[in-house]
């Protein structure tokens, strides 16, 4: 869920400006996933804008105490949501913690690191959404480690309908600053692509698995 219009479409034009989201319909990226698609985001280039970083640290903390209330306490998921949890987190004024992809192999073998107690209301921070299946992996870690989960916030979601599906069934509620709707009208009025690229640009968010897959 989209917290703010006005603010979805502020952030959209500013991850296009600072080069965070390529768009590329006509040569598209290639995902881990092996997933054609003609986006590319990366939100750790916020992080090297002062007055982008600070933005959206602002909005982040102004959505989760308008949906959340304040939290004990703000969890990053590693990695892109570790460097925004603890801008959050500070801002808040509350302690911060983050949770690995995996379990440490030396050590004391942590999955989430920092100190909390069982009975804290946390509120988990992510860059950005794509299936959910990370994020939500990393909910199911607090929950075990007795955290009362109250959602997550991130900075962006493509929408799939699959994460949706994902979070519903999680009982995560999560909130966006923006999304790739938000972002291609964007794109579109900043003149970033045309209108040839925005019916590319929504055949992709149709059918993602499918898109630009050669014709048998």
């Amino acid at each position: 869920m989209i917290n703010n219009k006005d603010t979805a479409f502020r952030i959209a034009e500013e991850l296009l400006k600072i080069k965070a989201v390529k768009l590329r319909p006509q040569n598209p990226f290639t995902w881990a996933s092996g997933w054609k698609s003609p986006i590319y985001c990366d939100n750790r280039i916020t992080l090297s804008f002062p007055a982008v970083r600070t933005y959206i640290r602002q909005e982040l903390c102004s959505a989760i105490l308008a949906n959340f209330d304040k939290p004990d306490v703000i969890a990053g998921v590693a990695t892109g949501g570790v460097p925004q949890g603890v801008l959050v987190a500070q801002e808040l004024g509350i302690p911060f913690i983050y949770i690995r992809s995996a379990s440490k192999e030396h050590g004391m073998g942590n999955l989430i690191e920092g100190l909390y107690e069982e009975g804290q209301k946390v509120v988990v921070i992510e860059d950005l959404i794509s299936t959910g299946g990370s994020s939500l992996k990393a909910v199911e870690s607090l929950r075990e480690a007795g955290l009362i989960v109250k959602g997550l916030a991130c900075i962006f979601t493509y929408g799939f309908s699959l994460a949706e599906r994902n979070f519903e069934k999680a009982e995560c509620p999560y909130i966006t600053l923006t999304d790739y709707s938000a972002l291609i009208e964007q794109a579109l009025s900043d003149n970033y692509i045309n209108e040839e690229d925005l019916v590319e640009l929504r055949k992709w968010k149709e059918n993602p698995a499918k898109w630009n897959s050669p014709v048998k």
